[in-house]
């Protein structure tokens, strides 16, 4: 007889409200430069905070998982179609739902962990001019054990196609320069570099969500 897997294969969906803990561990062991950073910044709710949590609050329909067959997210791409838009709700809801947990620093950031703060407190930073051309922008991690085996691409295809379905024409995202896999990865998926002044660590990616 042939052999019956006792779990059904890993596939992408939209993401459920019982992902939540799962994403924010996915976000913490991907949040330093692609590893672990919970060496690094050891609130665990403060990258997931700025870079998971937001996204599937304001944009739950472009938030979608790698469930590893047994309903663990293990991977999550989320992005939202209008970066003004989201930048204003950011700064309007999320902002102060925060601010009793992470209230803004009164001095210049000195720690890693202050520096994020800091960074939360200032959405606006997201709203680049050379970026206009690419309204929306988006954050994809994996757990690195379901690293190149093909997922990543399909979730990033997954949430292009609902941008396409949206209307939105084009998509950019900021990357962290030294991370050299991750930028390997996003030029084989056909982004390119949008030239932006004053980038600081940064490197801005961009590319038509139109299908490659």
């Amino acid at each position: 007889m042939p052999s019956v897997s006792a779990h059904p294969a890993p596939a992408i969906r939209p993401c459920r409200p019982a992902d939540r803990e799962a994403m924010a561990d996915v976000c913490v062991r991907t949040a330093h430069n692609g590893g672990d950073s919970r060496a690094i910044y050891p609130d665990p709710r403060l990258m997931p905070a700025l870079f998971a949590e937001p996204y599937v609050h304001f944009d739950p329909d472009l938030a979608f998982v790698l469930d590893d067959g047994r309903g663990r997210a293990v991977g999550y791409v989320v992005g939202t179609a209008d970066t003004g838009n989201f930048v204003r709700d950011f700064r309007q809801t999320w902002i102060p739902r925060l601010a009793g947990r992470y209230p803004e620093p009164a001095a210049p950031p000195r720690t890693p962990t202050e520096e994020m703060i800091h960074l939360l407190h200032r959405p606006e930073r997201m709203l680049v001019p050379e970026l206009a051309g690419y309204p929306a922008h988006l954050h994809i991690d994996l757990l690195p054990e379901w690293q190149r085996r093909g997922y990543g691409r399909a979730l990033l295809h997954t949430l292009l196609a609902a941008l396409r379905g949206r209307g939105v024409r084009a998509v950019h995202l900021g990357m962290v320069t030294a991370n050299t896999a991750a930028r390997a990865f996003y030029d084989r998926l056909g982004f390119h570099v949008i030239p932006v002044a004053d980038a600081g660590p940064l490197t801005y990616l961009g590319r038509e969500t139109a299908a490659s």
